[in-house]
């Protein structure tokens, strides 16, 4: 199969939790969710997101052991069934991130930016792993309680470059590091607009761009749609993303996304 050039990687979400905004309850049992990794692979998914904490607006916190239970059997089967896509782990706990490392997991996602766990960057580093760090204002439950920016894009840059300081500086090489300018996470539908404008601001970090505008809320008050109506809608944030500097692109309905993403990024090559 045909498919987007190696430096454009799509992100899949594999959400295995009741409560996550699109997806929540449909992947609870192992043998689900590694079925649906393994056809998200086959679908074009270079990473598997595996995630079993929600962090949609107004989420609570899960306890260690329960995220555990949810998201280290999945990687073991997704590592044990020979995915060959990278398997990353969505979670800001230090001890998730080591279990799903030792798993099979190689590549950590999130959505504090090592803020949770500081220690992370050093577990990060020493097994070479990838890593995706997320710009979020306040947290989960309060994140969209009147989120407030001067210049949204600056503030947002800003955070990015200290937090990949910090990164690298716990000794993960820039080129594992990954920067998400966090759409969504405290910021209204003026300010994601702003960000996904003004994305190619973000290239100054010189850290691959990933975006994450899968069926979120405020491509539904753009568009009136429901969250499992929001493909079109989301196909249009990744081309804009892929054509403003992006490179990774995390989304639920993969196959439609690789698609738009093949051909823009042909055309723009073409060019």
């Amino acid at each position: 199969m045909a498919g987007v050039s190696a430096d454009i990687r799509i992100m899949g979400v594999l959400n295995v939790t009741p409560d996550s905004f699109s997806d929540g309850g449909r992947y609870l049992e192992a043998a689900t969710a590694i079925e649906r990794g393994l056809e998200l692979a086959a679908q074009g998914a270079a990473i598997i997101d595996v995630g079993g904490e929600s962090t949609r607006p107004g989420a609570g916190g899960v306890e260690l052991r329960e995220e555990l239970r949810r998201v280290i059997p999945v990687i073991e089967g997704l590592r044990d069934a020979g995915l060959r896509a990278t398997i990353s782990i969505d979670t800001s706990k230090l001890e998730v991130a080591r279990a799903a490392l030792d798993a099979g997991a190689t590549f950590v996602n999130d959505v504090t930016a090592f803020r949770a766990a500081p220690e992370m960057a050093a577990l990060v580093a020493e097994r070479g792993a990838e890593c995706s760090l997320m710009h979020m204002q306040g947290e989960p439950r309060t994140m969209q309680d009147e989120p407030r920016y001067d210049d949204v894009l600056g503030e947002v840059r800003e955070f990015l470059r200290e937090r990949l300081a910090f990164a690298m500086e716990a000794g993960i090489a820039r080129e594992r590091i990954a920067v998400d300018p966090g759409f969504g996470f405290g910021k209204t539908v003026a300010h994601n607009l702003e960000l996904l404008d003004r994305l190619d601001e973000l290239a100054l970090l010189r850290a691959p761009i990933v975006i994450g505008t899968s069926r979120k809320s405020f491509l539904g008050a753009l568009t009136g749609r429901g969250e499992h109506d929001r493909l079109a809608a989301t196909i249009a944030t990744n081309v804009i993303g892929l054509l403003r500097g992006a490179s990774v692109f995390r989304v639920h309905d993969v196959a439609a996304v690789r698609d738009a993403l093949a051909v823009a990024a042909a055309t723009v090559r073409r060019g």
